[in-house]
């Protein structure tokens, strides 16, 4: 028997890699309350609570910290800067014309995006260790735990491989954190290359899609919102399909294939039909939703894997209206509005329901603009014209007496409409036809059908349906077909602006990360 807060505080003193960041991940509690207390091993009903405690690191600040959201969003052309005073973080200014220079290496916002990452890699693979002190007491004839185990170990090595996929996304090649024995030598461990990342994440989504239940994620009786088989599969094809990049023969793209049609044959999944209310509290864990972070205004009444409303410095009113906003319930810091270039792109194809649903208006000191769900929102001091209408929740949805702005939303993370349009883009690489997943994508949003879908109005459509999401979509679609250097010009240099520059306080801790 151990101790939860042993087994993270072994974690983390074990290396000087995370440096300070560890200090502050050690002041996370897990999601279960028995953290001081010994825990029975013998006792399977505590075994997800080493789950729920990686649900929790992901939801708390490793998956939503404002900061590495603003990196991860910044260099796509969706955004037009980072904070609304465009002289407030000069370095994230810096990361968006791809000045990857000895400042932003030295930048305290990499550190912390780095720090998130790993942290979750870590709180991971201390689950791991736990639920193995649960396999070793359950008895070997007992199928039915044996694979319950499996399926918790599913979850939190889909979280793990989650945080991988992000963290190679925006630092290019990086250590994997496999397994514990991992953390005792995170000063030496070496790198692994991007492809060799990806191929890491597929192979474990073969795992998790063997032992996760073959349902979505609302459907769970015990721990609704968690991923399944299908989250893994979703996973894997986004693996693939980094790696198969712009080359149409590679084998990788069957791999995507026989992903998402797993997942459209199961006819467990469908497109919100409101996709304004996608993002509101309606569409809070639909059935398009293949992974997202639970949050409540109300603490934790029920679900395991809930947890209070996100800060707004994490997430929501990070991204909320700013200036004075007379004492509206709609406000908040302003940072990372939308570009006039995504405006632009939405008008020009008229899509309108994308555009009142993805760019929201400021209006000025004196008269307010009106969101489509009747908030009035006025002027700012830096002239800021929009704010991502995907972070926006109505007053009309706040709970009585508790207004903080989004506390009570979910951040979505994976979507129907992403295995979509991955299998049409699978389709029309192979030679085949991909009109019918993409005309379901367009058919949501009332544009009208193409007939002969081709790659550039596919990836084009990629760019309308995550426009201003948070988790680089776009950047990693121009990046991952070459197109890149066409949409930035000469700022972007290929085989360098494709990443950022690991931390120079982890290259200094480990200097095989040069």
């Amino acid at each position: 028997m151990k101790k939860y807060n042993q087994m993270l505080l072994a974690g983390c003193l074990s290396t000087a890699l995370l440096l300070s960041g560890c200090e502050k991940f050690l002041d996370k509690p897990l999601e279960n309350q028995q953290r001081s207390e010994e825990i029975n091993y013998g006792n399977v009903q505590l075994m997800y609570a080493p789950v729920s405690g990686v649900y929790r690191a992901a939801s708390d600040d490793n998956l939503v910290h404002w900061i590495d959201l603003s990196i991860r969003a910044i260099r796509d052309d969706d955004y037009q800067q980072a904070a609304p005073n465009p002289n407030d973080n000069p370095e994230l200014m810096a990361i968006k014309n791809f000045q990857n220079d000895v400042t932003i290496q030295s930048y305290w916002g990499l550190n912390q995006s780095w720090i998130s990452y790993y942290s979750l890699a870590i709180s991971a693979n201390n689950a791991l260790l736990e639920l193995a002190q649960f396999a070793e007491r359950i008895d070997p004839n007992n199928a039915e735990l044996q694979g319950l185990n499996r399926q918790y170990q599913a979850e939190v090595r889909f979280l793990r491989a989650y945080a991988h996929l992000m963290v190679s996304r925006l630092f290019g090649d990086v250590p994997i954190l496999s397994d514990s024995g991992d953390i005792a030598r995170l000063t030496t461990i070496g790198k692994s290359s991007r492809a060799e990342v990806r191929q890491w994440i597929i192979e474990e989504m073969d795992f998790c899609a063997a032992n996760l239940k073959k349902e979505r994620p609302n459907q769970s009786a015990t721990h609704k919102g968690a991923v399944t088989a299908y989250s893994a599969l979703l996973l894997k094809a986004k693996a693939a399909a980094d790696l198969a990049g712009n080359d149409n023969g590679s084998p990788q793209w069957d791999v995507v294939l026989e992903a998402t049609n797993e997942i459209i044959n199961s006819n467990l999944f469908i497109l919100y039909a409101d996709f304004y209310e996608l993002w509101k509290v309606p569409g809070k864990l639909s059935n398009e939703s293949l992974f997202e972070l639970q949050y409540s205004d109300f603490g934790l009444p029920t679900g395991d894997i809930v947890r209070p409303g996100v800060d707004w410095g994490t997430f929501f009113r990070w991204q909320g209206p700013s200036g004075d906003q007379r004492g509206s319930a709609i406000s908040g810091a302003g940072w990372i509005p939308p570009s006039q270039n995504i405006v632009d792109f939405l008008t020009a194809r008229g899509d309108e329901t994308r555009l009142k649903t993805t760019i929201l208006e400021y209006g000025t000191n004196t008269q307010p603009a009106v969101t489509p769900s009747g908030d009035n929102v006025y002027g700012n001091p830096f002239n800021i014209k929009y704010f991502n209408g995907k972070a926006y929740l109505p007053a009309s949805q706040m709970t009585e007496g508790r207004l903080e702005y989004g506390a009570n939303n979910n951040v979505r993370i994976l979507r129907y409409a992403d295995v979509l349009l991955l299998n049409a883009e699978a389709k029309v690489r192979k030679g085949q036809n991909g009109d019918e997943p993409f005309r379901l994508i367009r058919e949501r949003v009332n544009m009208p059908a193409i007939t002969g879908v081709t790659l550039d109005q596919i990836l084009d459509e990629r760019r309308a349906e995550f426009a201003c999401e948070w988790w680089g979509e776009r950047f990693n679609d121009l990046v991952r077909t070459g197109r890149a250097a066409q949409v930035f010009g000469s700022r972007f240099v290929p085989g360098v602006s494709e990443s950022v520059p690991i931390p120079q306080t982890q290259i200094d801790a480990n200097p095989n990360f040069r």
